[in-house]
């Protein structure tokens, strides 16, 4: 078996289709992967990191603000995707790929449509509950279309041969019990908080956190591990500065990174997160209930329809950032944290909405496409 990956831009592009090069290698040790990204991404990193071969080509987005810049901009990006088209089709010539599955960003546009165009099978998979203009335009050729959300069917045009197949998840994240979880972190019956604003943090979770930590803190009342993210390392002081003794507050786990989030998650009783696709399935998978705080600064504020399909299933609590404030977050937190019927009912929701087996559905579609296309 002969796979091409691609997809980049973000880690929630990246991440998935490492995941699931990963299923594929551990199914068939002898496939043959290439994944081809973005020159100067974060795939080009991240990709041999994770073992696997990288090509990389020269492509960007289109400014979708008018002005005489962005003009100028997109000029060079209509110069760019003709030339990445080009060499996206030499590679592929090169490589002679059975499939091509593209997991979203603008680098996966011309690879998967150059590779339609030769006549190969291709798959595109949707993380978002709000699918991305790439994948949208590649939908009308692609052989599957696999979705992690359900809700993201409406926003397709066309005819699309749709398969629900959720965002693969971790090995460790399933596995991980709460019970062993809580042990490992030392910790005791008290409710756990769990929050993060991702691995650069996020300013205005980071301000509204500040009062509900210093107050556990203070009353003990909540046991609390917090990601502050690469940008934040100005919180620490501001707890000081709001009177929380870090090293005499035993309840609080302040960190800049969480590096042993199977752990974390595992143990806690409420999530504070943004509503990043992947996040939210592992978020899902392990049936925790959650205050979703969705970045304003994404592509189609796709992270609020993200959050929202939680919402609607009664499964979250979401805040928009632009009414955040850390009272309006405290009160969220008191309510969810002290309601164990409410706090069953989300979990109960979270875990029915979860899709598990992602990967496996995912490769049980990959052999599916490859039968079909071997008989014709």
């Amino acid at each position: 078996m002969r796979i091409i990956f691609a997809g980049g831009g973000t880690a929630g592009h990246i991440n998935p289709a490492l995941a699931i090069a990963g299923y594929v290698r551990e199914r068939q040790p002898d496939a043959e992967i290439l994944y081809i990204g973005a020159k100067g991404g974060m795939e080009e990193r991240l990709v041999p990191q994770a073992g696997f071969e990288f090509k990389g080509i020269t492509v960007q987005g289109f400014k979708r603000k008018i002005s005489l810049g962005a003009l100028k901009d997109n000029i060079v990006t209509v110069k760019k995707a003709v030339s990445a088209g080009r060499d996206s089709k030499k590679i592929i010539k090169e490589f002679k790929p059975d499939i091509c599955i593209g997991t979203g960003g603008y680098v996966s546009g011309p690879v998967l449509r150059a590779a339609a165009k030769l006549g190969i099978p291709t798959l595109i998979h949707e993380q978002n509950a709000y699918p991305g203009v790439t994948n949208k335009m590649l939908s009308k050729h692609a052989t599957r279309v696999m979705l992690a959300m359900p809700a993201a069917r409406e926003h397709f045009k066309g005819k699309c041969n749709f398969v629900d197949t959720g965002n693969p998840v971790r090995g460790e994240i399933l596995i991980q019990e709460k019970e062993e979880a809580r042990k490992k972190l030392g910790l005791d019956n008290r409710p756990v908080i769990l929050s993060f604003g991702g691995s650069l943090g996020a300013r205005k979770i980071n301000e509204a956190l500040a009062d509900v930590i210093a107050r556990s803190a203070g009353d003990g009342k909540y046991q609390h591990i917090h990601a502050y993210g690469q940008y934040g390392k100005w919180f620490p002081q501001l707890l000081k500065d709001k009177g929380a003794d870090l090293e005499k507050a035993d309840n609080l786990d302040i960190r800049e990174y969480i590096n042993d989030m199977p752990v974390c998650l595992a143990a806690a009783d409420v999530v504070i997160a943004r509503a990043g696709a992947i996040t939210l399935s592992e978020i899902q998978v392990k049936g925790k209930p959650s205050i979703l705080i969705p970045s304003p600064n994404v592509a189609e504020n796709h992270q609020f329809h993200n959050a929202m399909a939680l919402v609607k299933e009664n499964a979250a609590v979401m805040i928009e950032e632009k009414d955040l404030t850390p009272e309006k977050l405290t009160e969220e937190i008191d309510k969810l944290a002290s309601d164990p019927i409410r706090l069953a009912e989300y979990s109960e929701n979270a875990k029915r909405m979860a899709i598990s087996d992602a990967s496996k559905r995912i490769y049980s579609i990959i052999i599916e496409v490859l039968s079909a296309a071997k008989s014709l």
